[in-house]
């Protein structure tokens, strides 16, 4: 289930209140700055710091490459 666009433009990441990457098809929203995930369940973002992974160099870098292409962000500019 993609997550509206609407909502995308407001959802930050809880830690450093920055924009994240949405990727649709690993159902999760990416922080790159942080090199942190957060799980989508059921449709719902679950921005919570405990659910949060913590991706190693070479999962940071997959996940770069997949999103510098223009995949969606959860910000304006994005």
């Amino acid at each position: 289930m993609a997550l509206d666009p609407g909502l995308l433009e407001i959802l930050a990441c809880p830690d450093d209140k920055g924009p994240l990457r949405y990727l649709p098809d690993e159902d999760i929203l990416y922080n790159p700055r942080l090199g942190r995930s957060y799980p989508i369940r059921d449709g719902i973002p679950v921005l919570l710091i405990s659910e949060s992974t913590d991706l190693d160099e070479d999962e940071k870098k997959r996940v770069d490459e997949i999103t510098a292409d223009g995949s969606q962000s959860s910000s304006p500019e994005g």
